[in-house]
């Protein structure tokens, strides 16, 4: 939302079929882009809140102002209403310890009234890994590393602003470099033999042979049933529900 064109590319993105989905802290949202990108229809907007109270938020999301989240949350789900939008509105934290996930979860879906609250593992983005012990308040992995194949090189593509194609999100360093959309289309790195070598290792049980791989800490908190996907289809769900008889349902998603 710091892009002067963000919600022109994003209302361009759905008009011509994409499934849009925004992750924002919800900072930037004011009536006139609110109203451009319920208009349009964007599948999801999802605000990365963290917390229930102005002294958590002033920890957890330093910096923001906790009522300018709250004001253009409601704004949202308000126009949301006026304009009979399909957008999906969702909330999500990080499990972490020193924040109790379930009391922001409640606020979220039942004071403020997104349709999903999304309960994240912390991650570490591929480094410090010493910190997933010392923060995380959930590591309970989703899978088996040893067994299944992760499924971030399947289903994602990372593009950097220097339009570089890192492996996988979790490449924050750039160590791996699979083309570049200045120069290939997206289609031939997607489908490359640089990505294929990458997933066939990983269908034949032999991920950690990758070094990227072998040094994740994240690895074992991605899902193939806990994605975006199924947090789409529980909001779609929980919308439909909340409309006819009041209630929602929460979930979790790595």
């Amino acid at each position: 939302m710091l892009h002067p064109q963000a919600v022109e590319l994003l209302t361009y993105a759905r008009q011509v079929g994409c499934k849009v989905g925004l992750i924002s802290n919800g900072s930037r949202f004011d009536e006139e882009s609110s109203h451009a990108l319920l208009q349009a229809g964007v599948d999801m907007i999802e605000l990365s809140v963290d917390a229930c109270t102005p002294e958590e938020y002033a920890i957890m999301r330093k910096g923001l102002d906790w009522q300018v989240l709250l004001d253009n949350a409601r704004r949202l789900l308000s126009m949301r209403k006026e304009l009979a939008s399909p957008s999906r509105i969702v909330a999500s934290g990080v499990n972490r310890k020193g924040l109790d996930i379930e009391r922001v979860e409640a606020f979220w879906m039942q004071e403020i009234g997104v349709d999903y609250f999304i309960k994240r593992k912390f991650l570490t983005w591929g480094e410090n890994t010493r910190l997933d012990a010392e923060i995380s308040a959930d590591p309970t992995p989703y899978l088996d590393t040893e067994n299944v194949p992760c499924p971030f090189i399947f289903e994602r593509l990372n593009i950097d602003s220097r339009g570089t194609v890192m492996v996988c999100g979790y490449d924050i360093s750039a160590r791996t470099c699979m083309g570049n959309v200045w120069q290939q289309s997206i289609q031939s790195i997607w489908l490359g033999e640089a990505f294929n070598h990458y997933r066939q290792l990983h269908l034949e049980n032999r991920g950690r042979e990758l070094p990227l791989c072998a040094g994740c800490p994240d690895w074992q908190y991605r899902s193939w049933w806990h994605n975006y996907w199924k947090v789409m289809q529980e909001a779609a769900n929980n919308r439909h529900l909340s409309l006819n008889t009041g209630e929602q349902t929460t979930g979790e998603q790595g």
